[in-house]
């Protein structure tokens, strides 16, 4: 039997033993930060989480196919119950509710930014990057905000973008700084 068609397929393959290791990886860390969090002084808002973070890591890091995977892994735990969504949410009443919007926002991001951020690095397209993916999340937050709570757009604003967007965008300009390091530690 040739093993020629074997060893091309094996080699071929989509994701290797190590990226889908890695890439569960980042799925479960993903996953625990929707648990480190910081209060906001909003009784209806949602903790602000690490959350952010991590997705700008994976969204930065990760080629789409990965980014993607990472992304639907994690929001397919979230949908069938587990709480792995901001604070412990999770199920489909948690991704209706006035803030779900920012959690099923993510996955675009998710998809989004590897599509726009190229293949070299670079840091300032890279902090640009994030700051986009930041408008993204809380923009479509925002609107969704505004829509389930009947609020007109000044009260969404002031309490669906402001108060989430400088912790925000300080995580997206961190970890655009932080790719480069994470990218060394990878390829080991």
């Amino acid at each position: 039997m040739d093993n020629t068609f074997n060893t091309a397929t094996s080699s071929k393959q989509l994701l290797s033993t190590k990226h889908l290791v890695i890439c569960g990886l980042f799925a479960a860390i993903l996953c625990v930060s929707a648990y480190l969090s910081i209060p906001t002084p909003l009784p209806m808002a949602p903790k602000i989480t690490l959350m952010n973070f991590v997705l700008f890591l994976i969204a930065l890091l990760f080629p789409l196919t990965e980014s993607f995977l990472i992304g639907l892994v994690w929001f397919l735990l979230g949908v069938v119950g587990l709480p792995v969504f901001i604070g412990g949410g999770s199920g489909v009443g948690y991704l209706i509710a006035p803030y779900g919007a920012y959690t099923w926002a993510f996955p675009i991001v998710l998809i989004v930014l590897p599509l726009i951020r190229g293949k070299k690095y670079n840091r300032v397209w890279y902090t640009i990057c994030g700051i986009i993916g930041v408008l993204i999340i809380d923009v479509i937050g925002m609107f969704w905000l505004q829509h389930s709570m009947n609020y007109d757009l000044k009260t969404a604003f002031l309490t669906g973008f402001i108060p989430f967007i400088p912790l925000d965008l300080v995580k997206a300009v961190v970890v655009a700084q932080i790719v480069p390091a994470f990218k060394r530690i990878m390829e080991v």
